[in-house]
């Protein structure tokens, strides 16, 4: 019984890992999509709570939708939702994971949030000490509300 729940939880393991799809974004692109947000400005949005089931309220970038690369280098089109994540990796190897929708490019530095119910946890990164951008949806059950 116990070799079975083992193989069961592998497997399980294994589907979840290969199940969600990264992308990457040249940093150039990343840079230059920002600023073109920027320009639109930021919307309050409202999202579901799953711990409570009540609503969260946050400001948000204003894209539609972001211009990514697949494993193949192929560019594909994935649109902006709460539960977007982007994880950027700096010089020294160290990473960071950001909602997508929080993060704005303020003076070639980029800042967004890492957390939904601890709003203050914020990363400021400067561009120029990155040196890789992953995208991905972390399959969390936000949905935008309004």
């Amino acid at each position: 019984m116990k070799k079975l729940n083992l193989k069961i939880i592998g497997i399980l393991t294994l589907l979840l890992v290969f199940s969600c799809k990264t992308y990457t974004v040249p940093i150039n692109s990343f840079r230059d999509q920002m600023v073109n947000a920027n320009s639109i400005g930021i919307k309050e949005v409202k999202i579901n709570n799953p711990l409570t089931f009540g609503k969260i309220k946050y400001s948000s970038n204003n894209i539609d939708q972001l211009i990514v690369l697949d494993k193949n280098g192929n560019k594909m089109y994935l649109k902006n939702s709460p539960s977007i994540e982007i994880r950027v990796t700096h010089r020294n190897g160290k990473k960071h994971k950001l909602y997508f929708d929080t993060v704005i490019l303020e003076n070639n530095t980029l800042v967004g949030k890492r957390s939904r119910f601890a709003q203050g946890l914020k990363y400021e990164i400067p561009m120029d000490s990155i040196v890789k951008i992953e995208i991905q949806d972390g399959g969390k059950k936000f949905k935008y509300n309004n």
